[in-house]
């Protein structure tokens, strides 16, 4: 069998936040033998991931939702809150796991599938790591699917989004819908460069970290409502 393919770029450290140890201890062995992700520290708790995320300050924190004391929304609210360039990726179970959406909201910037294949791991802390948290628009759609239908425990606090123009109006509508930029520039008949100039301003006027908080902006505010 063999390995993961050789990428080239900078390494991308990372810290593994999980409360069971055989966990962390198989991520960290998978990802010994790829040259540019680097695990740089280990949590067993949400209290432990956030100093060491303070501590470290790596580029990514692979993060669990369900631990014990402080859990994994609890630690990424805290982690995004900082003024640094940290980014979270939420590790869960997905299809039975009612915490996912709520660590979205928190700021993580997107998650993996504990049973998902080593490469598609690697792939997804490279796009997190890169500032993007778009891992998949098909599965940007089952979010919106599984998890916004469901109600809050209390009411959202419904956002504007004033200042921005029609067209950015339209690309948000557009990506809250799990769209990636071909389709969205494919949908209104723009070029992939112009959705690209669309998505960064929509970044700086809505102080959006990625995608996927895009995602939950247009969802909250109506843009985007989840099928029946």
């Amino acid at each position: 069998m063999t390995g993961p393919a050789v990428r080239v770029g900078p390494t991308v450290s990372v810290v593994l936040a999980d409360d069971q140890p055989l966990v962390r201890a198989g991520l960290r062995v998978l990802m010994a033998d790829t040259p540019d992700i680097e695990v740089v520290g280990e949590a067993g708790t949400g209290a432990e991931a956030v100093r060491l995320a303070r501590d470290v300050r790596p580029d990514v924190v692979v993060m669990d939702i369900r631990m014990p004391g402080m859990d994994g929304i609890e630690a990424t609210r805290l982690i995004t809150a900082e003024a640094g360039t940290t980014r979270v990726l939420v590790l869960t179970t997905f299809d039975d796991d009612d915490y996912v959406y709520g660590a979205l909201r928190a700021g993580a910037s997107g998650f993996l599938v504990k049973d998902m294949a080593l490469e598609d791991i690697l792939a997804a802390i490279h796009v997190v790591a890169a500032g993007d948290g778009l891992i998949a628009p098909s599965v940007t759609r089952r979010l919106i699917e599984e998890f916004a239908a469901r109600p809050d425990p209390a009411p959202r606090a419904r956002r504007t989004v004033e200042g921005i123009t029609d067209r950015e109006c339209e690309v948000l509508t557009l990506v809250g819908r799990g769209l990636s930029n071909a389709e969205i520039a494919a949908e209104l008949f723009i070029t992939v460069a112009t959705v690209k100039a669309h998505v960064a301003r929509l970044f700086t006027k809505l102080d959006s970290r990625d995608r996927v908080q895009l995602v939950i902006i247009a969802y909250e505010v109506g843009l985007v409502t989840p099928p029946r």
